[in-house]
């Protein structure tokens, strides 16, 4: 069974409720149908329920709700005034914005209780998605930093976790500081223990490998795998590594031979977003490799968002990962 074949039996272990709030895009739709005969979430659409309906894919056991027709609408919008009663947001603004924004709505549906995730990003942009999330449902009390990553599933490959990665961030924090790319760095690897269930091997990505290289952009990283190694001891992490130090172990013996997590790394954190969304998207299109992402993590609810170059399979990949995620 492939990697994401397990996922979605974990997800059907213990069916969580994820909303789709972007019923405009066919391929939600499509994907919201098999997720629901996969049965591998129950699935909430949000959107007109007549042009949902009217859609050539069986929608059984799928919820659709309309925020124009909500019975609930009222107590949200309260909810939501209440929430960002600080930034003096008024009941007609809190109104419009859960009518005419389907992302808000989704939140606060997380946000009540009525359902455990959100998965868009199929028609909008990162921010577009992240934007309500942090505002409503916020970050984990015990997490400095909100971050993203792609779990990278490379057919045919020996490195890693027989092919498994985690990638981070790709998508969410531009230029991270040290201490911020600490902080990716144990989340990431609480995700692959999370999602992958075996142990995270942790490598500082960087143009160097252990001092070959004088930069400022390499002590950024090596202050950072220093901090990474005192205030997350309970993790191997190492660094700063070059890409083929990390995960190629012929490589790893003679550039880091006293390192144990070079040569065998499966989660790679980059210095920085350009070099982490340049890096998963080589990945994907030339070893043809699955992309699932861009995964949140520190959120306190599984928030994730989608490439807007998503595949109907990518999505129903999402969906299952945040099921799990949801699980915890």
């Amino acid at each position: 069974m492939n990697f994401i074949e397990t996922i979605k039996q974990r997800a059907r272990n213990d069916l969580k409720t994820i909303v789709l709030p972007e019923s405009m895009d066919t391929r939600i739709i499509e994907a919201a149908s098999k997720i629901a005969e996969e049965k591998i979430a129950k699935i909430i659409l949000i959107g007109n329920e007549v042009e949902i309906s009217n859609s050539d894919y069986l929608l059984n056991d799928i919820t659709i709700i309309d925020p124009n027709n909500c019975d609930f609408l009222e107590e949200l919008v309260c909810q939501l005034v209440n929430i960002r009663k600080n930034k003096g947001l008024t009941y007609d603004e809190a109104k419009k914005m859960l009518l005419t924004d389907y992302m808000y709505f989704a939140c606060m549906l997380v946000k009540t209780g009525r359902a455990d995730g959100v998965v868009s990003g199929a028609c909008h942009s990162t921010s577009n998605t992240l934007r309500p999330a942090l505002q409503i449902i916020k970050a984990k009390p015990d997490v400095d930093l909100v971050s993203s990553f792609f779990l990278m599933n490379v057919p045919n490959c020996q490195y890693g976790n027989n092919g498994l990665f985690i990638f981070a961030d790709c998508g969410l924090e531009q230029n991270p500081t040290a201490e911020k790319l600490a902080t990716i760095a144990a989340s990431s690897a609480e995700s692959f223990k999370l999602l992958v269930e075996k142990e995270p091997m942790v490598a500082m990505l960087s143009h160097s490998t252990l001092g070959s290289a004088k930069h400022p952009d390499v002590d950024k990283v090596v202050e950072a795998t220093k901090i990474a190694k005192s205030k997350y001891s309970q993790y191997k992490i190492d660094g700063e590594l070059q890409l083929d130090s990390a995960i190629i172990p012929e490589i790893a013996q003679f550039k880091a031979p006293n390192s144990e997590v070079a040569g065998h790394a499966n989660v790679l954190i980059f210095p920085d977003l350009d070099a982490g969304n340049i890096g998963y998207k080589l990945v994907q299109r030339l070893a043809k490799a699955e992309a699932f992402g861009p995964i949140c993590q520190g959120i306190a609810a599984p928030i994730n968002d989608l490439s807007r170059g998503c595949s109907v399979d990518d999505i129903v990949g999402v969906v299952a990962i945040t099921a799990v995620q949801a699980q915890k």
